[in-house]
């Protein structure tokens, strides 16, 4: 087999919340101004564009309320005491709120200055028209960007907003994964509304991540967001659920601040909520117990975690909150088979859906479901002939396997790739001059969501050329697909893929997926391959220009073009990927070529990002 030895597999990843860069870009296009202050002097450290426009300090503003707005944030500076004024910033303009809370800035005393129209939809002075509403877009971008993917238990996760911008913002849910089969379950809701309940969601869920990586046990930390809660204002009074899941056991312990009881619905179909001791939110009580119970979850058997949006409303009793939401889980279930044949992904957000009313949604919903697969899924194996005829079979029972897994196309195509560069490459180098022998594919994921796929054959180790030209480096697109490989040339080859699988959460049920989905296709009718794309290339999509990009050029072996005359949005996980591949051309030695539009968004786009001097843009 042509190949040589690889790399060893990563260890765990580390855990990187993007959450405050995410929040900074959300803050920025904001349709409330803002203004981040310090010093007696009202020294402007911070302000997005809104603010900019209205004035680059709090003391250009005029009076609202009666009083000066720079009179305001001195009074806050001064006493670090918050303030809420209502009023118009111009005489007959719209009504405007301006909130100014204390922020420590680097050990001086700071305030962040928030003005926003009164009523949630009145425009600011100068504005055409009601901007978009970033609130939900700031919350749904500090949420965890996917979900570990185990063959034990299925997760489900998804995000809300309330039906009025001025009530969303603050709930979130979580999952942590701990190690030796160990997941913490996490949902909450911070304390107001708005971008300020957003920020405050983003610190918590920080704040708990590091402290469940630290400790994991419930009382542990919850008593850590309890002293963190203490000493952030806007954090104090935040309520949260914590659990954490022994996935092949189905053991739980947990415990609660402040926060209704999930729903326990049992493989037979009998529902009841899990025995929560009630306990005061975060940073209310000093000092306050933290009782821990335990329940398990059988095989069959689904948890739903959920923000107290999701059964409260004006008017109706709690209990009749908690009754809806059991009947919709209940009938969102009804089929156990088909949940433990099938994805369970989309099902936290047909429950989400389901308590949607004709009067909208008063508040926002956060759901997390947990469902406990009745059967495992067993590992893959196949044994075959390693000759190019059973690659077919490979990609086929592989295909199949990943499917009941639970992984999507995108993922799939991946791990799929990298395989059959390893069978192939078995198939053509292991047994050269002599009768093809055997070839052995395995494939299993264990506890902790890692895909462990390997190939070996018995034949003879050859090392690398020292210039394999375009063909014979199926290591390196190999390398570029997963997280982790080892080649071995003990007793024949062997090669370990290993990858940690993810899903993606759920979209909104009543927001499906429209026509603007990208397009990415890989034209291989000229001289040399073309991939094209087309539609809005997103975060989600940018992984499939990736995968195409690095299949096309055989993993930057061999000259590819990048056709984007047809997209309509491109995201800056597409401009990462274009980064990318450049770099791996240019390692190569060709240069990538890029057709997009002059004059275009796009064209613009690869400008700014300074993409003009690694790649031919044309």
């Amino acid at each position: 087999m042509n190949a040589s030895q690889g790399s060893a597999p990563p260890g765990p990843r580390p855990v990187v919340d993007e959450g405050p860069a995410a929040l900074v870009a959300a803050l920025e296009d904001a349709p409330s101004a803002l203004w981040f202050v310090t010093g007696p002097e009202q020294h402007t450290v911070w302000a997005n564009a809104r603010a900019r426009e209205l004035g680059p300090a709090p003391d250009d503003l005029p009076v609202v309320g009666g009083r000066p707005v720079a009179e305001i944030v001195a009074s806050v500076l001064r006493t670090g005491r918050p303030e809420t004024l209502s009023g118009s910033l111009v005489h007959g303009g719209p009504p405007v709120t301006v909130s100014v809370r204390p922020l420590a800035a680097g050990g001086d005393p700071g305030a962040v200055l928030v003005v926003e129209g009164g009523d949630g939809a009145a425009p600011l002075p100068g504005d055409g028209e009601t901007p978009p509403d970033v609130v939900a877009e700031a919350q749904h971008s500090l949420l965890p960007p996917s979900l570990p993917l185990l063959p034990d238990v299925r997760l489900s996760g998804s995000y809300h907003p309330a039906t009025s911008e001025r009530a969303a913002g603050g709930d979130w849910y979580d999952v942590v994964p701990l190690g030796h089969g160990r997941l913490a379950l996490v949902i909450g809701d911070a304390v107001g509304s708005g971008v300020p309940a957003a920020a405050a969601m983003s610190r918590l869920r920080g704040a708990m991540r590091s402290s469940a990586l630290r400790d994991p046990a419930p009382a542990a930390v919850l008593a850590a967001l309890d002293d963190f809660a203490a000493q952030m204002d806007d954090v104090q009074g935040a309520s949260v659920f914590y659990a954490v899941l022994d996935v092949a056991t189905g053991g739980l312990s947990f415990a609660a601040a402040g926060h209704p009881a999930p729903l326990l619905v049992h493989a037979d179909g009998s529902t009841g909520y899990l025995p929560v001791t009630a306990r005061p939110p975060l940073g209310t009580l000093p000092g306050a117990a933290t009782p821990v119970a335990r329940a398990e979850l059988e095989p069959g058997a689904t948890l739903v975690l959920y923000s107290d949006g999701a059964v409260a409303a004006p008017g109706p009793p709690p209990s009749e909150g908690l009754g809806r939401l059991t009947e919709v889980a209940r009938a969102a279930l009804a089929d156990p088979d088909a949940l433990d044949a099938e994805a369970v992904a989309g099902l936290a957000a047909r429950i989400a859906g389901g308590l949607l009313t004709g009067d909208g949604r008063p508040d926002d919903v956060a759901v997390l479901v947990a469902h406990r697969r009745a059967r495992s899924v067993e590992p893959l194996r196949l044994d075959l002939t390693a000759v190019p005829a059973a690659l077919p079979a490979v990609r086929r029972r592989l295909s199949a396997w990943l499917t009941t897994l639970g992984m999507g196309e995108q993922d799939r195509v991946g791990v799929m790739v990298a395989v059959g560069e390893a069978c192939a490459n078995a198939a053509e180098h292991a047994y050269r001059g002599t009768e093809p022998g055997p070839m052995q594919v395995t494939a299993a994921v264990d506890v902790d969501g890692v895909l462990t796929v390997t190939v070996h054959d018995e034949g003879t180790w050859r090392p690398p050329d020292r210039d394999p030209g375009d063909r014979g480096r199926g290591l390196l697109i190999m390398r570029q697909l997963v997280d982790g490989m080892v080649v071995r040339g003990e007793h024949g080859t062997t090669v370990t893929l290993r990858t940690r699988l993810r899903q993606t959460p759920d979209e909104e049920p009543e927001h499906p997926a429209g026509g603007t989905d990208a397009s990415i296709v890989v034209d291989r009718e000229g001289e040399g391959p073309v991939v094209r794309a087309a539609g809005d290339v997103d975060m989600v999509s940018a992984e499939q220009l990736r995968i195409r990009l690095l299949e096309a050029s055989h993993g930057g072996t061999v000259r590819v073009e990048l056709d984007l005359g047809e997209v309509t949005l491109f995201s800056s996980a597409a401009v990462r990927v274009v980064l990318a591949v450049a770099a791996i051309a240019e390692a190569e030695g060709w240069r990538l070529v890029v057709h997009a539009p002059a004059g275009g968004v796009t064209r613009h786009i690869l400008e700014v990002s300074g993409l003009e001097r690694l790649v031919e843009l044309r």
